[in-house]
C-alpha cells in the first residue's frame, strides 16, 4: 500500500487473534491494534480529524496556534498532524508526563507548557490543566482549542473509520466489543455507530477504579490513559451494557500477560482492556467474538508498567501482585518480570 503522507496512514489498523491468552475459553477474542498508528495510538484518529476538520472550516489558519491539554497520546497525534501542516501547537502538560511523551513531543516541534499544581477545589491536576489552557487560548491571538472531551470530531472520527473496520473485517460478527474509556470518544463513536446500524453487538465500557467517568468514587490512579478525573462531554449514556472497573494493578498484569503470551508490547490502558474481559469472561457465551480496543504501544511505559522497580515502589511485591492480579486465569503460571 502506497500513501501520501503520514496522516494517509493513519487508521486501517489489524485484528490479532488472541489464541494463546484466552485459550482457556471457547469464544474468541481479538485485539485491535491502534498502536500501528503512525503517532503510535488510537489518538491518531480524531487528532488528524480535527486538525483537518478546522482547516475545511477556516476554523484553524496558517497563523492559528492550536492548544490542547494532554499527557500523552492525544498530544502526540496532534503534534503529528500540526507538524505536518506547519501549525504551531501548545500542549499543556503536568509533572506526571513522562520524560519520552514530552521529547516526542517536542521532536514533533510542540511548545509545552507545564502546569505544576492541582485544582484547589477538586486536588486534581486536569482541571487546572484546562483553566490554564482556557486563559493562553483567550489570550493568543488567533487561538484554537481542540478540546477533545467535546469535540465531535473525536466520536466521528471512530464513528467513520474504527468501529467500521472492526465490523468490516468480522463481516458483521461482532457480539462484544470493550473499550477503554477516558475522553470518550472511541467509547461515544463506537455506540453511534453500533445503535445507528441496528448491530446487536454489546458494549463494554473499561474504566479506571478512581475514575470520574462512571463512579463518584475518587482513588488516585498512576497509569496513564485510563479514566478521567471528569465526566466527558462526549460520555454516552445508554446503550453500554457494563462498566468493569479496573486496577493499576489489573493494567500491570494485563500488560505483561499480552507481552509474554502474544508477543504485543502495549500501553497501560491495553492492559486494563485484557483484564476486562477476563473478568467479564463468564458472561460471555461460547464461539462469541470478541474485540479488545488497545489503544497504544508499550515503548512510552517501559519506565512504570515494564519497570518491576517502579511496580514495587508503588503498587507492591510484584511477585504477589503477579499471582493476585492472575487468579482467575489459572492457565497461565509464568512469572512476567522484565
Amino acid at each position: 500500500m502506497v500513501v501520501e503522507s503520514a496522516l494517509s496512514a493513519v487508521g486501517h489498523t489489524p485484528l490479532i487473534h488472541l489464541k494463546r491468552l484466552f485459550s482457556a475459553h471457547d469464544f474468541r477474542v481479538y485485539g485491535k491494534m491502534e498502536g500501528l498508528n503512525p503517532g503510535g495510538s488510537s489518538k491518531d484518529r480524531p487528532a488528524t480529524a480535527i486538525i483537518e476538520h478546522g482547516l475545511a472550516t477556516g476554523a484553524i489558519t496558517a497563523d492559528t496556534t492550536v492548544f490542547e491539554a494532554s499527557s500523552g497520546n492525544m498530544g502526540i497525534g496532534l503534534a503529528q498532524a500540526c507538524a505536518y501542516h506547519g501549525i504551531r501547537f501548545v500542549c499543556v502538560v503536568d509533572p506526571k508526563t513522562t520524560t519520552q511523551n514530552i521529547e516526542i513531543l517536542r521532536a514533533y516541534g510542540a511548545e509545552i507548557e507545564i502546569v505544576e499544581h492541582p485544582d484547589p477545589a477538586t486536588g486534581e491536576l486536569l482541571p487546572a490543566k484546562l483553566k490554564r489552557l482556557h486563559q493562553m487560548a483567550e489570550e493568543a491571538e488567533r487561538g484554537f482549542w481542540v478540546n477533545q472531551y467535546a469535540h465531535p470530531e473525536n466520536s466521528g472520527s471512530h464513528y467513520r473509520t474504527t468501529i467500521q473496520e472492526i465490523v468490516n473485517d468480522l463481516d458483521g460478527a461482532l457480539d462484544y466489543l470493550f473499550c477503554g474509556t477516558a475522553s470518550c470518544g472511541t467509547l461515544r463513536g463506537c455506540v453511534d455507530y453500533i445503535r445507528d446500524n441496528g448491530l446487536h453487538t454489546k458494549i463494554i465500557a473499561v474504566d479506571a477504579q478512581g475514575s470520574q467517568i462512571f463512579s463518584k468514587e475518587k482513588k488516585k490512579r498512576l497509569i496513564s490513559g485510563l479514566g478521567s478525573a471528569i465526566q466527558p462531554t462526549l460520555c454516552p449514556h445508554d446503550a453500554i451494557a457494563d462498566c468493569i472497573h479496573v486496577s493499576d494493578i489489573d493494567s500491570v498484569v494485563g500488560c505483561r500477560s499480552l507481552v509474554r503470551q502474544e508477543a504485543i508490547l502495549a500501553g497501560g490502558s491495553s492492559g486494563g482492556v485484557v483484564r476486562a474481559i477476563e473478568q467479564y469472561a463468564a458472561n460471555i457465551p461460547a464461539n462469541a467474538n470478541c474485540v479488545g480496543v488497545l489503544p497504544d504501544r508499550g515503548e512510552r511505559y517501559l519506565d512504570t508498567v515494564y519497570s518491576d522497580r517502579w511496580v514495587e515502589e508503588n503498587l507492591g511485591d510484584i511477585t504477589h501482585l503477579w499471582q493476585q492480579g492472575r487468579q482467575e486465569n489459572t492457565q497461565c503460571q509464568t512469572l512476567v518480570t522484565v
